[in-house]
C-alpha cells in the first residue's frame, strides 16, 4: 500500500513551523525561528518545509496532502467584524494589518501550491483550536481524554473544552474573542514592560517575588468569572480590540501608573501585578478543568495552546488531582498547530485507526528536528580553527559529569533538536545545581538575561519523588513542582524582599529552586534521551545529586542554536566553560584568539 505523507503548516502569526506525518508517525519537526535566526518567526516556513521533506527523503510530488493549522478567511472576519464594531478607532491597528493580509494570510491556499512546486494535492484547513486539541490529543499515550485549549485567540475562539476518543476529537464549548485567558496575561506581560508573546514567561517567573495585592481589584474590575471557567473582559481597560497596544489610560489609573517601559528598572510594583495576575490565571485554569472533568467524566486531560505553557498552572492542575493523567503538548503554542493539523488529517479527515497503550506518547520526546553527523560538525570546528578532543560516548559522558562537578558550564549539543521552546537535554547549557553561584553566573555572563529568571533542574524519572512534590513524569519540562522539604534549608526569620531574596539559598539544589520553594521540572528517562539520562546518572555517582541545571542553549533574543556554527557563535561568546557537540569536547581555555572570527552579526531582539 502506498505511504501517505502529510505535511503540516502554521504560518503568520506566532512560531511559524512545519512537520511531515508518515501513516500517522510524526517524522519530522521545526521552527522556521531556528532556520533563519529571528526569534518568533512568523513568516511562511519555506526553510522549515525544506528541511521536512529533506529528512523524510520524499520531494512535493510524494504529498499526499497538505495541511494548515487554521481557516485564515474566518480569522479575516473577525478582524473586518471587530474593526467595524470599534470604528473610526482602530483604524492605524487596522491599516497596519491589512497589507499582510492582502499579500498572503487571504490566498493561503495559493501560497502554499506556489511555494510546494509540483504538489498537485488537496489543501486542508483545520480550525485553530481543532488545531490545538488535535495536537493535545492524537500524540498523547490515552485512548480517551478530557481536551483543554485555552490561548490568545484563533478565528473567534479564545478556548475549547473537548473530548477525545480512539480517532475521533471533538469540540464540545468555546469562549469567544475578545474574551481570552490568553490575551488577557498578554495585557499583564505589557503592562510589566515585557513583550507581547515572548515576555509571558518572564511575568510567570517574576510572580513569586510579589505579593498578590492586586488580585481582588483584578476580579472586581477586570473579569466576570464563572464556575465554569468561561469569563467576560471589562472591555473598557483594554486596547488590543481597537489600538496599538494591550492596555489603556483606564487601565493605567486602576493600578497605580503607567505601564513600565522596557528594559527600565523592575519594582515591587511589577512584581505585586504579576503575582495577583498569576494567581487569577491559575484560578481560572482550574476551574476550567474541573468543568471539563464534569462535562466529559474523563480520567484523562490533554492540554494545547499558548496558555498551556503556564507551568505553574498545569503544576495546580496536577495538585489537585482532578483528573489521574495529564498529558501536555510540548509545543503547546501556535508551532504544535502544524502537528496538530496533519494528524487531524490523518485520524479525523481520513478515518484512520488510532492506536494508543495508555503508557507511551508518540512525540518521541519532542526530538524532531534538525541533527548533524560527527564529520559535518568536524568540518565546522576545522573551518574556523577549533581545538577540540575526540572522545567515544563513554569517555564523553564520564569527562563531562566530572567537569558539571567541578562546576563548569557546558554547552550540550547532541542528537535531534527539539520541536518547542523547551530545551530537553538536546539544545541545553547545563550546570551544577548544588552551586549557590551558577544561576547569577548563567543569567548574567551566559544568557545575558535578567538575573530573576529561574533554571529549571533535569533529574532522573527514577529519583524525581525524592527531590519534588511531584508524582507524575515531567519529561517536557511543563509542570512546576514544590522541592521536597527534607531538600530545603531552614530559613530563620527571612525579611528580603524582591530580587534580594535571590540572595537566599533555600535548598541543597539552590540554583534550580525558585523563592517560592519551585521548580520547573524536566524528568529524564532513558528511553526518550538515553545520552542525557546517562550523563546524569554519571554525575550522580559522582556528586550524590541525580539533579542537574538545564536551560536553552541560546543568548536572549537568539531562538535555540540549530547548526554548528549557531552552537559555536553561543559557546564562544559567552562565558560557557565547555561545549560538547557531537564526540567533540572544546575547552574555551584553549581557543585563544579563535573567538574573534565568530561574531553574532544579526540583530537580536530583546525579548
Amino acid at each position: 500500500m502506498k505511504d501517505t505523507y502529510i505535511l503540516g503548516i502554521s504560518a503568520f502569526y506566532h512560531d511559524s513551523a512545519a512537520c511531515i506525518v508518515k501513516n500517522g508517525e510524526i517524522i519530522a519537526a521545526a521552527q522556521e525561528e531556528r532556520f533563519t535566526r529571528k526569534k518568533h518567526d512568523f513568516n511562511f516556513p519555506c526553510n522549515s518545509i525544506n528541511w521536512c521533506l529533506k529528512e523524510t527523503v520524499i520531494q512535493t510530488k510524494d504529498l499526499s496532502y497538505v495541511a494548515f493549522y487554521d481557516k485564515p478567511l474566518i480569522k479575516f472576519e473577525r478582524i473586518i467584524l471587530t474593526y467595524l464594531r470599534f470604528a473610526p478607532f482602530g483604524l492605524g491597528s487596522f491599516m497596519m494589518s491589512m497589507p499582510m493580509w492582502l499579500k498572503n494570510k487571504l490566498h493561503t491556499r495559493d501560497l502554499i501550491k506556489n511555494e510546494l512546486e509540483g504538489y498537485g494535492g488537496p489543501v486542508i484547513f483545520t480550525e485553530h483550536h481543532e488545531s490545538h486539541a488535535a495536537s493535545a490529543f492524537y500524540p498523547s499515550p490515552f485512548k480517551e481524554s478530557a481536551i483543554l485549549t485555552m490561548d490568545g485567540v484563533g478565528e473567534w475562539a479564545t478556548a475549547s473544552t473537548g473530548i477525545g476518543k480512539d480517532s475521533e476529537v471533538t469540540l464540545l464549548k468555546e469562549l469567544h474573542f475578545p474574551h481570552s485567558l490568553g490575551l488577557l496575561y498578554s495585557a499583564f506581560t505589557y503592562f510589566t514592560g515585557f513583550r507581547v508573546n515572548s515576555g509571558e514567561y518572564k511575568l510567570m517567573g517574576l510572580a513569586p517575588y510579589g505579593k498578590p495585592i492586586y488580585k481582588e481589584t483584578i476580579l472586581k474590575e477586570l473579569l466576570d468569572i464563572k464556575e465554569d471557567g468561561s469569563f467576560k473582559m471589562n472591555m473598557k481597560y483594554f486596547n488590543y480590540c481597537a489600538g496599538l497596544t494591550m492596555t489603556n489610560k483606564k487601565f493605567a489609573r486602576l493600578f497605580g501608573g503607567p505601564a513600565r517601559r522596557p528594559e527600565t528598572k523592575i519594582t515591587q510594583r511589577q512584581m505585586d501585578i504579576a503575582s495577583s495576575i498569576q494567581e487569577v490565571i491559575e484560578e481560572i485554569m482550574l476551574k476550567m478543568a474541573k468543568y471539563v472533568k464534569e462535562l466529559t467524566k474523563q480520567d484523562n486531560l490533554c492540554l494545547g495552546g499558548g496558555v498551556a505553557l503556564n507551568c505553574v498552572g498545569n503544576g495546580k492542575i496536577l495538585k489537585e488531582k482532578i483528573f489521574k493523567n495529564i498529558w501536555i503538548q510540548p509545543a503547546a503554542g501556535d508551532a504544535g498547530g502544524a502537528i496538530g493539523a496533519a494528524l487531524f488529517t490523518w485520524y479525523k479527515y481520513l478515518g484512520n485507526k488510532r492506536n494508543a497503550d495508555g503508557i507511551n506518547d508518540s512525540q518521541k520526546g519532542s526530538f524532531l528536528g534538525t541533527h548533524y553527523s560527527n564529520e559535518e560538525i568536524k568540518k565546522s570546528l576545522d573551518e574556523y580553527g577549533i581545538k577540540y578532543e575526540f572522545l567515544n560516548e563513554t569517555e564523553l559522558v564520564n569527562k563531562v559529569a566530572g567537569l558539571i562537578n567541578e562546576e563548569n558550564v557546558i554547552g550540550w549539543f547532541q542528537g535531534k533538536m527539539e520541536f518547542g521552546p523547551r530545551a530537553l537535554g538536546a539544545r541545553s547549557i547545563i550546570g551544577d545545581a548544588r552551586s549557590q553561584e551558577m544561576q547569577s553566573k548563567m543569567n548574567l555572563k551566559i544568557k545575558f538575561r535578567e538575573s530573576f529568571r529561574p533554571f529549571a533542574p533535569s533529574v532522573l524519572k527514577e529519583k524525581c519523588v525524592q527531590y519534588f512534590d511531584m508524582d507524575a513524569e515531567s519529561p517536557y519540562m511543563l509542570l512546576v513542582a514544590q522541592v521536597k522539604k527534607d531538600k530545603i534549608l531552614e530559613q530563620t526569620g527571612e525579611t528580603s524582599q524582591g530580587f534580594d531574596k535571590l540572595k537566599v539559598k533555600r535548598s541543597i539544589i539552590p540554583s534550580v529552586t525558585h523563592v517560592d520553594y519551585s521548580a520547573r521540572v524536566q524528568t529524564v528517562d532513558s528511553q526518550r534521551n538515553p545520552l542525557f539520562y546517562n550523563l546524569i546518572k554519571k554525575f550522580e555517582e559522582l556528586s550524590n545529586c541525580p539533579v542537574i541545571i538545564n536551560t536553552s542553549f541560546n543568548i536572549r533574543g537568539e531562538p535555540i542554536v540549530c547548526t554548528p556554527l549557531d552552537a559555536l557563535r553561543c559557546f564562544l561568546n559567552t562565558d560557557m566553560d565547555y561545549l560538547a557537540i557531537g564526540n567533540f569536547l572544546i575547552d574555551k581555555k584553549l581557543q585563544g584568539a579563535t573567538k574573534d572570527k565568530i561574531k553574532y552579526t544579526q540583530y537580536l531582539e530583546l525579548d
